[in-house]
């Protein structure tokens, strides 16, 4: 039996780690603002760009910010049991993902190679952590609100929607593979990161929004 202490525990977390995304997103938000990052594209350029700025730590706290705050809540979920096995690694590998990001900047490509171990290292964090949160909310949407179906059905169409700017990418992949050109320059790349971003955030946070019962 979850006594009241662990309950409110447990709601403090789910809360604590919504508030790290909100703070998280808040801070990217901010560098987009002040100078010099302002000069950044947000339309051409990606997010990672402003790990290249006077301004990395800002970045490199707002992805950590993320990472930690997606850890908590999800592991509030896992205590409660509505979070499926596959959702859970899935969920990891988001944040993971996430903390590989930090710990491999993407390099300026002008003045690196296209094999760079580290900037390949830091693509593949960003596919993988893309690609695994809109999946784990899919998976982990009907256990974690079996009795709202109002909440399972949102969080599922962000998901959804999630996974539709990810295909808007691999669009532009996969046109520049049959004409030769550069897929980035097909697409508004950092418009579509951003909006894939904050959806997978949105729908991070109804899922690990405390459900009713579990609140009372």
């Amino acid at each position: 039996m979850v006594t009241v202490p662990a309950r409110r525990t447990s709601l403090a977390v789910s809360l604590g780690g919504i508030a790290a995304l909100v703070l998280g997103a808040a801070l990217v938000l901010l560098l987009q603002v002040i100078p010099p990052t302002d000069e950044i594209s947000a339309t051409r350029r990606t997010i990672s760009e402003y790990g290249l700025s006077d301004h990395k730590w800002v970045f490199d706290l707002a992805v950590v910010l993320v990472a930690l705050g997606s850890a908590a809540g999800l592991g509030v979920l896992h205590s409660q049991r509505r979070l499926p096995v596959p959702a859970a690694v899935l969920g990891a590998l988001w944040t993971v993902g996430l903390l590989v990001i930090v710990a491999f900047p993407k390099p300026d490509w002008a003045t690196v190679s296209r094999s760079d171990f580290g900037g390949t290292l830091h693509r593949i964090a960003s596919v993988v952590a893309f690609v695994a949160l809109p999946l784990a909310v899919l998976v982990a949407a009907r256990t974690a609100f079996p009795g709202s179906p109002g909440r399972r059905w949102l969080a599922r169409v962000l998901a959804v929607a999630s996974l539709a700017w990810f295909a808007v990418i691999l669009g532009a992949v996969v046109v520049a593979a049959a004409d030769g050109g550069r897929w980035w320059t097909l697409i508004p790349l950092g418009l579509v990161e951003r909006g894939m971003a904050l959806t997978e955030l949105i729908a991070l946070a109804v899922l690990l929004a405390p459900a009713r019962s579990q609140a009372r």
